[in-house]
């Protein structure tokens, strides 16, 4: 994989990595903002400015305007805001390059935030939080992520509450706005195939302009300090269902954090895959849920290590039982050379067949520059997820895995008792 990283005048940073075998490129533009950078008064404004940049520029007036320029070439034009970031992409004919940098940048610098659109939209965005609120699957990481970071913004709702996205302010949304998007705050990732040189003063042209509408902050957020914990930490949320969804889990490790390539392969071990663990204990074994995973979350400060499943709710508490079972004997007894082999053939296979396409080496590149300020090559993360060795699986099981430092999030038609869970 190659790329070029530079700098614009306006601080903007430009990462570009070409791809010869694709007709296609992405445009990407990543800010470090999200629901950990909000007050309790503004919760949810970094969701709701993503929607309301679609709804109309000095160019393009309304959305209609702005999806007819997309809809016109075939292009594909999304975003997505999580606790810490939020992006904005446009995956566009190669021969399109300039339509796809003047859309964007258009949208990011000279949205006009009309009063009426702001009033449209709350319930637009009212509605998908109901949306999410409503069907557990899709809740079930929210409620879990709450128990976790309980007292801490990462625990917040990146969609925020109804209550504040019915009376937030246009000045509000103004003042959040010009202090987290300018310039110096983007990264521009251009990947797939370009000219080099065209490509540079078609950014320059469209992103290089320094806007006095928006303040030179740097705005950040505190820290997390997690609750001292002793026991299990339960999360329960009453809602009818024929099906309970659970997620249980442990804090991790940061972003950066060397341990993490060992908790990767220790997640694929666990609930990664069809042949994993948990996968042939919980389900195969015993036949109680369809569906049973594990996974690992990175931010800047914290890490998640967590299980999910869907189970009847008869059967939730043996299955946490199960889970349990299967996270103490992992401690207690190192995997073996040819499991551990098969999670670093696993993971390299994921990787290379995520890389396919210009989308995912915008974000590969994207992430890594807006996190770290640098950018491994898959190559070179493969090599780190090579050294990874049994002892390390066993050392990074028995750091994460304490049972009295668990949190569990429970959505379903009743209550379960974990007070005596057999650990």
């Amino acid at each position: 994989m190659e790329y070029k990283k530079s700098k614009l005048k306006n601080g903007l940073q430009v990462i570009m990595s070409p791809l010869r075998e694709t007709q296609a490129v992405t445009i990407l533009v990543l800010l470090p903002v999200g629901s950990r950078y909000e007050t309790e008064e503004t919760n949810g404004i970094s969701h709701f400015i993503e929607h309301l940049l679609f709804k109309g520029t000095k160019k393009r007036p309304t959305t209609l305007d702005l999806v007819k320029d997309i809809d016109q070439v075939g292009a594909f034009f999304n975003a997505f805001t999580g606790k810490e970031y939020t992006g904005y992409f446009i995956k566009i004919d190669a021969k399109k390059i300039e339509l796809g940098l003047d859309i964007l940048s258009d949208i990011l610098f000279n949205s006009t935030f009309k009063q009426e659109e702001i009033d449209r939209e709350r319930g637009v965005v009212i509605e998908e939080l109901k949306m999410y609120r409503d069907n557990p699957l899709m809740y079930i990481s929210n409620l879990f992520e709450q128990t976790l970071f309980e007292g801490n913004k990462l625990g917040w709702d990146i969609g925020g509450s109804q209550e504040v996205i019915a009376k937030v302010t246009r000045a509000q949304i103004l003042n959040y706005y010009k202090k987290h998007y300018h310039p110096e705050n983007m990264i521009l990732t251009l990947a797939g195939r370009f000219n080099e040189a065209s490509a540079k003063k078609l950014i320059t042209n469209y992103f290089g302009q320094q806007d006095s509408q928006f303040e030179k902050t740097k705005a950040g957020f505190a820290e997390i300090k997690l609750k001292p914990q002793t026991a299990i930490r339960v999360n329960f949320k009453k809602q009818a269902s024929e099906q309970v969804q659970l997620e249980l889990g442990f804090p991790g490790y940061k972003y950066g954090d060397p341990r993490n390539y060992a908790a990767t392969l220790l997640s694929v071990i666990l609930g990664g895959n069809m042949s994993s663990r948990l996968f042939i204990n919980v389900r195969e074994r015993n036949g109680l849920a369809y569906f049973v995973k594990s996974d690992t979350e990175d931010y800047r400060d914290i890490g998640v290590f967590s299980i999910r499943a869907g189970v009847a709710k008869q059967n939730v508490k043996k299955t946490i039982e199960l889970i349990v079972e299967d996270l103490n004997k992992i401690k207690a007894e190192k995997v073996d050379l040819a499991e551990l082999q098969k999670a670093k053939d696993w993971v390299r296979g994921k990787m290379i067949l995520g890389l396919e396409d210009s989308e995912s080496i915008a974000q590969w590149c994207g992430d890594q520059q807006l996190y770290a300020g640098k950018i491994m090559t898959p190559q070179e993360r493969l090599e780190k997820f090579e050294k990874v060795s049994i002892d390390d699986i066993q050392k990074i099981a028995q750091d994460i895995f304490k049972i009295s430092k668990m949190s569990v999030a429970i959505i379903g038609p009743q209550k379960v008792d974990l007070t005596n869970l057999k650990k």
